[in-house]
C-alpha cells in the first residue's frame, strides 16, 4: 500500500520524466508505464483523451480497453463530465459502468485539465474491490495536478 511519501517520490519521477519533452503521446506513453510499474494490484491504467465530444482511448497499459467512451457514460464520463475523481470501490455497483475488462473490480478515475478546461483523465483499474484508498485518491491527484500544466494538450 503506498503513502503519501510514495506518492510525492512518484510525482517527482513523474515530472522529471516529461519535463524536457513535448510530444503528448509519448509522455502519456512513459507517465503510464510509470504509474503500471509502481502501482501494485492494478490491471488496467492508461488515459482517455477529450476528442470531437467523446474520450478516446490514449496511451495506456493493460489488456485491450474499450476505445470510446461518451461523456455521460461509466465512471471514467462522470469524472470528465463532473470535472471531479472517481473513487468506486466496486465497479459492479456503479450505475452505467463499462465493463471493458471483465477482471476489473475498482477503480479511480482522475480528470486532467489545461487551460481552465477538462482535457483528458488518468484510469486507473483493478481486479480487486475497495483497491483505491483516500490515499491513493490524495497521491494521485496531486500526482495529476503536478504533471498536468506539463502536458502539451
Amino acid at each position: 500500500m503506498k503513502t503519501l511519501a510514495d506518492y510525492q517520490s512518484l510525482t517527482k519521477q513523474a515530472v522529471a520524466l516529461i519535463e524536457d519533452e513535448k510530444d503528448l503521446i509519448a509522455n502519456l506513453s512513459n507517465l503510464s508505464a510509470l504509474l503500471n510499474s509502481n502501482l501494485h494490484q492494478i490491471n488496467w491504467v492508461g488515459f482517455y483523451l477529450y476528442k470531437e465530444e467523446e474520450l478516446v482511448l490514449g496511451p495506456f497499459q493493460g489488456n485491450v480497453a474499450c476505445v470510446r467512451i461518451a461523456l455521460d457514460k461509466g465512471v471514467c464520463g462522470k469524472a470528465f463530465s463532473t470535472n471531479s475523481t472517481q473513487r468506486i470501490a466496486d465497479v459492479h455497483e456503479f450505475p452505467g459502468h463499462i465493463a471493458c475488462d471483465a477482471a476489473s473490480q475498482s477503480e479511480i478515475v482522475v480528470p486532467i485539465n489545461s487551460q481552465g478546461k477538462t482535457v483528458a483523465v488518468l484510469d486507473i483499474d483493478s481486479p480487486i474491490t475497495e483497491r483505491f484508498t483516500e490515499i491513493d485518491e490524495t497521491g494521485l491527484i496531486h500526482f495529476v495536478e503536478q504533471i498536468q500544466d506539463k502536458l502539451n494538450f
